[in-house]
């Protein structure tokens, strides 16, 4: 492949054309990649790397499938949704064949991002209620919308918190308020969420939606209690809210036991409100809401017509449709249960040797590795992780840290992750991890 520049020049001319608050990967010492496949990214050296980190390129860097549907219907057409089309119909179809029967309208979009916000706006016209419920740590996109309901974002910058914003503490059991040794940690982390609601009505306030990721990313690969969300949904159902699950992170089988997410935690829990994205287009922008008859009615009822230029237009649309197959004909979810519980296995073993681990936590190919300085403290080991993180970069492994300290490693590969991948991918940690032990 002809590059354009070498990469010292890609960096200096990056430096001088996208904005600073662009940051990339590895910013002491970025990587250019100038191809990929499948589960593995390569440089302009040709050097290749194991990727650890993306969850947008779901069942493969440039799948020879999805390129294909995509190619294909750009040669025959490409406008907008305003036009009769076979695939938008096609796609939402099989998309909502994968949800609970009660979820069947699908408004399209191109982000993860769009998605939220849109999620945001149906459920403020359902009921005429404004106030939102979000989780602390919690990321749910980037625009002004999101920002404001994103602990994550809004906590670290010069903002404060709109009154209109509720906080409720993130169900997480290993360093959160409620801890694993507490006897029902579901529903105290849920009461949470009903004493704010409580404290809501009292000052007059009414909670349109309580929003979340079914397992939170960027708050470091959080899984709920079982039980926390059906007692959620109680709450806020009688308050007169609605469920929005954030599905962009997590969601097409990531999990493996299940399609969604959400479904892991039982039949008797339904969103009211679903919305997805990243892994959804392989790398192309796709997203969607999908939502009750109900809501979405209401919504037309305010008179105002939704339109998006791009979203579910026939090559996105083709593109997800290819991705769906690719998912059943390649049994990448029995792929992501199967890989997932070697790799949990092979992380517990590095667990039982390297005290610098604290927990290991994780379903299917989402796992989160939490660094800690001293199991009883768990004090977050925020300088380690950086550290680990740029020394599997020289062993040509791709991996991230996040969660509120930065502490937490985040494995969330392609989905076409291999057990030999992750037996290398371990290999190199456990080297690091020793090594790191001997310095210390």
């Amino acid at each position: 492949m002809c590059e354009l520049y070498s990469k010292q020049d890609t960096l200096a001319l990056r430096r001088k054309h996208i904005a600073p608050s662009c940051k990339v990967f590895f910013a002491a010492d970025p990587i250019k990649i100038v191809r990929a496949q499948g589960q593995y990214m390569f440089d302009e050296k040709g050097e290749q790397y194991l990727d650890c980190i993306n969850n947008v390129a779901h069942v493969g860097h440039c799948h020879p499938e999805v390129v294909k549907a995509a190619q294909k219907q750009m040669e025959l057409l490409n406008t907008n949704s305003r036009f009769l089309h076979d695939n938008i119909v096609e796609y939402a179809k099989r998309l909502s064949a994968t949800l609970p029967d009660r979820l069947s309208v699908c408004y399209f979009t191109n982000s993860g991002s769009e998605a939220n916000d849109l999620a945001l706006r149906l459920a403020r016209q359902f009921r005429g209620h404004r106030d939102v419920i979000t989780l602390d740590h919690a990321y749910h996109g980037h625009l002004s919308s999101l920002i404001e309901i994103s602990p994550y974002k809004f906590q670290k910058g010069k903002d404060v918190k709109k009154e209109f914003v509720h906080v409720a503490p993130a169900p997480d059991t290993y360093r959160g308020k409620y801890r694993e040794d507490h006897t029902d940690p579901a529903s105290a982390y849920a009461d949470e969420v009903k004493k704010i609601i409580d404290e809501a009505h009292n000052s007059g306030r009414k909670i349109a939606a309580f929003i979340a990721e079914s397992m939170q990313s960027c708050g470091g690969q959080i899984i709920p209690p079982a039980g926390y969300f059906q007692k959620v949904a109680e709450y806020v159902h009688g308050a007169g809210g609605v469920f929005i699950a954030d599905e962009v992170q997590v969601g097409f089988g990531r999990v493996g036991t299940h399609f969604w997410s959400f479904q892991m935690f039982g039949e008797d829990f339904v969103p009211d409100i679903v919305t997805m994205g990243k892994p959804m287009g392989n790398g192309h922008p796709v997203a969607c809401v999908v939502t009750t008859k109900e809501i979405a009615e209401a919504f037309s009822s305010s008179g105002m017509e939704y339109f998006n230029t791009y979203g579910g237009n026939p090559v996105s649309s083709a593109v997800g449709l290819a991705i769906l197959d690719v998912i059943e004909n390649e049994d990448l979810q029995g792929n992501a249960t199967r890989v997932g519980n070697y790799l949990t296995k092979l992380l517990n073993k590095q667990k039982a040797k390297h005290t610098l681990i604290g927990d290991i936590r994780g379903i299917g190919l989402f796992i989160g590795i939490d660094l800690v300085k001293d199991h009883q403290e768990r004090t977050p080991a925020t300088a380690e992780a950086q550290h680990i993180i740029y020394k599997m970069k020289e062993k040509r492994v791709l991996l991230s840290a996040d969660g509120p300290y930065r502490n937490v490693l985040k494995i969330k590969p392609p989905m076409c992750f291999t057990e030999e991948d992750a037996q290398f991918m371990v290999d190199q940690l456990d080297e690091i991890l020793t090594g790191l032990s001997t310095d210390l």
